[in-house]
């Protein structure tokens, strides 16, 4: 396992001092000036889309409620609190009764002042142009600067979001920060848009003797092509056989829409619409729109010991969600399994077997009744194979079923990504293995439980040095696997279709999207993302 060791961890170092120099940023394209704007604070510039400005101070009144239960929601006996009124960020809220104020009055003092909110309100309507910029096909950002602080709703919608909403979203963002949210992609002129807008005066803990107010409100347009320009990349499409194509076009194109991670791993696509992966060396969970929008969804995802310097991927690595959307965990670190429970508690799912603890649980999917697949090579651990603090003598294949571990197999050095077939009779599992890279396919029976595996494919003879890491499944049994050089597309009976040539190696993938048909890739540095033809498993 030496050279084993030795790969890996020359893949860490290189890896992680590529992007220690540079922070994590979703890629929106919409940085830097915009090619026109609307200064909503002016008559002419309100005029223009039609905006009408709304104020009503908002008011914190005691209501009755309940104290926590035992299920940690409001089930508990009755208790006094505190609510907000109005709730205006409704699309529908009627502000009729409300006063209107000229957009140049902005600056002007408003709320009762010290512990005060008010509500700003507005809608408006994009015209054809803007200053002789087309607005066709745009993308609309809004700005805001409050003193001290503003939540932000567009057409009743507020993303509520574990770790904020980052650059461009929509929760409170910091003191006196500029606010920026997407109001609108492929614009068409006439659309119109509700914004409401929650002042809060603060800082809480040390209140001011000061209002609410707006220092500044624009509304900023960019061309379609700042977003295409944003995500073009290199790398190719390396076509094998005919049948590629019905898997992905000829000609596809890579987009690369984050970057600046030391290694990004584990991918998941979440119903609501984002893309959750890890960074396991900076030990962080993200969370990505497919706007570009990036923000921490958990950190210390993996480990939060006092050794942690000693590790190179002490985060968190593979993440599932189980059949109640619930995010599941593989913690390097902390050499378990968890889950993320919708309180936000953390259940811990798997952490030993047979008494001894596991080694760092790599990947992980579920079966369609629940039940749990892991495996568990030592990557996670400072010294890998070699650590002194590993106990099982093997790297094993795991299914966690009915509360009850079992190890399923133990004949592969370094078991890693894994997926079933889409009749779930076959679970594939490939190998993190210089000198045996291969792709396992085991026969699953009815208890859920596999028989004895036989060889899927083997990547001996491929030129590069790469092992195997992750490994999907699609929707017609093609496998997609991280192998030397690239994604390596097979077909379900074996046959190399194609690989896919990033500009970074993938580590491991996502299906997403809403048809499942965007291929997320985790890069190394980066996360990239295609279209295929196939939607995924």
């Amino acid at each position: 396992m030496t050279r084993a060791r030795n790969l890996l961890a020359s893949v860490l170092t290189a890896v992680a001092a590529a992007g220690a120099s540079a922070a994590p940023v979703g890629l929106t394209g919409l940085d830097g000036r915009a090619d026109a704007i609307v200064d909503l604070r002016t008559a002419d510039g309100a005029r223009s889309v039609g905006a009408v400005w709304k104020y009503a101070n908002a008011s914190i009144v005691p209501i009755d409620f309940h104290a926590p239960g035992a299920d940690l929601k409001p089930s508990g006996p009755p208790a006094k609190t505190f609510d907000l009124v109005p709730r205006a960020g409704a699309v529908d809220f009627d502000d009729a009764s409300w006063e209107t104020i000229e957009p140049t009055s902005l600056e002007a003092r408003r709320s009762t002042g010290k512990l005060a909110f008010g509500w700003y309100r507005l809608k408006l309507a994009i015209p054809q142009s803007v200053g002789g910029f087309d607005t066709t096909g745009a993308t609309a950002v809004f700005e805001i600067v409050v003193d001290d602080y503003a939540e932000i709703t567009v057409d009743g919608k507020f993303p509520v979001v574990l770790g904020g909403g980052g650059p461009l979203g929509a929760t409170i963002h910091g003191y006196n920060a500029p606010q920026r949210v997407i109001v609108g992609r492929d614009l068409k002129p006439g659309q119109t848009v509700t914004i409401a807008i929650l002042a809060v005066n603060g800082p809480f803990s040390d209140l001011p003797p000061n209002y609410v107010w707006v220092r500044s409100a624009t509304l900023d347009l960019y061309k379609p092509q700042r977003i295409e320009d944003a995500h073009r990349t290199g790398g190719t499409l390396e076509r094998l056989d005919p049948a590629l194509d019905a898997v992905v076009a000829s000609g596809t194109a890579i987009e690369k829409v984050a970057s600046g991670f030391q290694f990004t791993e584990g991918p998941v696509w979440h119903p609501d619409g984002y893309l959750l992966f890890s960074d396991p060396n900076a030990n962080t969970i993200y969370r990505l729109t497919p706007d570009g929008d990036l923000s921490p969804y958990r950190t210390k995802s993996g480990y939060t010991g006092a050794d942690i310097g000693a590790y190179g991927q002490p985060g968190s690595n593979g993440l599932a969600l189980d059949p109640q959307s619930r995010l599941t965990i593989d913690e390097h670190g902390n050499r378990r399994v968890t889950r993320l429970e919708r309180n936000g508690t953390l259940t811990v799912l798997a952490d030993r077997f047979e008494g001894k603890r596991l080694n760092s649980p790599n990947d992980l999917v579920y079966r369609s009744d629940g039940a749990l697949y892991f495996t568990d090579p030592p990557f996670g651990l400072p010294k890998f194979f070699d650590d002194p603090k590993k106990e099982l003598a093997y790297s094993g294949v795991f299914l966690l079923k009915d509360g009850k571990l079992s190890l399923l197999t133990k004949e592969l050095a370094g078991p890693n990504g894994l997926a079933f077939s889409p009749d779930e009779k076959f679970l594939y599992v490939d190998n993190w293995d210089e000198k045996k890279k291969v792709v396992m396919r085991y026969p699953v029976r009815p208890d859920g439980t596999v028989g004895e595996g036989t060889l899927f494919y083997d990547m001996k003879d491929a030129p590069e040095s790469e092992a195997l890491d992750g490994l999907k499944v699609d929707t017609e049994g093609n496998l997609y696997v991280s192998g030397p050089g690239g994604v390596w597309i097979l077909s379900p009976d074996g046959k190399h279709l194609g690989t896919i040539k990033a500009p970074e190696l993938p580590a491991n993938f996502a299906f997403g999207g809403s048809d499942r048909k965007t291929l997320y890739m985790a890069a190394r540095t980066s996360v990239y993302r295609m279209r295929v033809q196939v939607a995924g498993k």
